[in-house]
Parts: C-alpha cells; sequence; structure tokens
C-alpha cells in the first residue's frame, strides 16, 4: 500500500467533504441573489412609505388616516428587516469599529423573528450593560446568527432563547450567553463541536443537517478578536454558548 493510499480518506469521507462544499457554494449563490433582491425590494418599500406619510398630511377622514398608518408602519419594518439583511451582507470589511453589543444582537433577532414564533420559541432578553465593543460588525452578527439558529435548531418542538449580555468590569469583557432549553449535547460530542465539518445535527425532512462549519468559524473570528467562545451543556436541559469580547483592542508584546 503506497503513502498516498494511506493519507487519502475514505471514499465516503471524501463524498461527505464534497457535498458540504457544494453546499456551501449554493448558499453563497442564493446568499448573492437575495442581496440582489433585497436592494430591489428596498426600493420599492421606499416608495410605499414615502406615498403612506403624503397621505397622512391631509387625510379625508379617520378610517383612510388609520389605513395609512398601518401601511406606514408595516412597511417602515419591513424596511427594517430587509435593511438589516443589506447591512448584514456588506459589512464584510475587516475594520474593527466601536460597536454596540446589544444592538447588533436586535439586529439578528429581528432578522430572525418570524423563524422563532414560527417554531414557538420564547425569547427572554436582559441587557445588563450596553456594552461597546471594537469588533468587525458583520463577523459578529454572523456569530450571533449562527447561535441563535443553532439554539432554534435544537429546539425542534417549542422552548425558551435566553439571552444575556453584560459588562465585565473585571476582566474588561463584553459577555453575550445565548442558551436553549433542547436535549442538550452529550459529554462525547461536546468536546468535539468546535471541530471543522463536525456536526450534532440529525437531517431534517428535507435532507437538510448541519454542515460541521458553523461554530468552527464562529470560534475562527471571536480569536481573531482576541475574544473567547465556551459551551455548557447538560443532556435533557439545554446548552449555553457564551461569547466573551474584549471591549478594547488588546495589546500585544
Amino acid at each position: 500500500m503506497t503513502g498516498e493510499e494511506l493519507l487519502a480518506p475514505p471514499g465516503d469521507e471524501t463524498e461527505s467533504l464534497r457535498q458540504q462544499l457544494l453546499q456551501a457554494q449554493r448558499l453563497s449563490s442564493v446568499g448573492a441573489l437575495a442581496s440582489s433582491v433585497a436592494h430591489e425590494f428596498n426600493n420599492i418599500l421606499t416608495t410605499i412609505i414615502n406615498y403612506a406619510k403624503l397621505g397622512l398630511r391631509n387625510p379625508p377622514d379617520a378610517n383612510t388616516k388609520q389605513a395609512f398608518e398601518k401601511i406606514l408602519k408595516g412597511g417602515q419594518r419591513a424596511a427594517a428587516i430587509v435593511n438589516g439583511m443589506l447591512g448584514f451582507a456588506r459589512n464584510q470589511a475587516n475594520i474593527r469599529e466601536n460597536t454596540d453589543i446589544v444592538s447588533l444582537l436586535e439586529e439578528v433577532l429581528l432578522l430572525t423573528e418570524k423563524d422563532l414564533s414560527k417554531h414557538r420559541i420564547q425569547v427572554e432578553k436582559r441587557y445588563i450593560d450596553r456594552p461597546v465593543a471594537p469588533v468587525v460588525a458583520g463577523q459578529i452578527e454572523q456569530i450571533l446568527l449562527n447561535l441563535v439558529i443553532n439554539a432554534r435548531q435544537a429546539m425542534s418542538h417549542g422552548g425558551r432563547l435566553k439571552i444575556e449580555i453584560r459588562e465585565n468590569a473585571v476582566t474588561q469583557m463584553a459577555e453575550i450567553r445565548i442558551a436553549d432549553t433542547g436535549p442538550g449535547i452529550p459529554p462525547e460530542q461536546l468536546r468535539l463541536i468546535f471541530e471543522p465539518f463536525y456536526t450534532t445535527k440529525d437531517p431534517d425532512s428535507s435532507g437538510h443537517g448541519g454542515t460541521g462549519l458553523g461554530l468552527s468559524v464562529c470560534r475562527q473570528i471571536i480569536e481573531q478578536h482576541q475574544g473567547r467562545i465556551r459551551v455548557e451543556s447538560v443532556v435533557g436541559k439545554g446548552s449555553t454558548f457564551t461569547v466573551k469580547l474584549p471591549l478594547s483592542i488588546p495589546v500585544i508584546d
């Protein structure tokens, strides 16, 4: 047996990696298309909002005023969601800026609100502080979105998503805790979840499971920010992910 044969991954592993790469490429294409559609949709919403404001200047009667107010409110909410998507898509420059962490999380919750409601997930928020940290906003938003979606997927029959943000004055870190009430992760799996291509997700009814890339990428991004991520889990009770980010850029000797 040659050295190449000894090092070559098994056929099923190679096929698995190939499928994951194809899935990542498809998601990239869908993301580019969604961004383009969102731009067009945003232009339409701007027109609707402006005409609603125009109609409210001199409404002929109370019923018409109420109708315009509902149109304006709905249009502005839809615009907020679209702008959140566009901000997430275009904020990819690796430039750190002082960013309100609570605002990033609120944008993520706005984007996932419909999905969380559909799956009967109750969201409990506790903002003890409002930390501002020097981060690449798009990257941290990607992490928070990934953790929220993971928590939702862990609660397939409904549950509670508990979110807490605080500022640790001792460690000078912003701390974000995202907890679910799902089935939890067994200890033998817990030590592997940050490894590339490892996933605890089984395929759903459509045959879609996890790629095993999300948490690995999350850890890489957080370490690039000189931060930390950890997970605690109890089988039968749920899992808690804690992200810690420096409140200032650390000086590296």
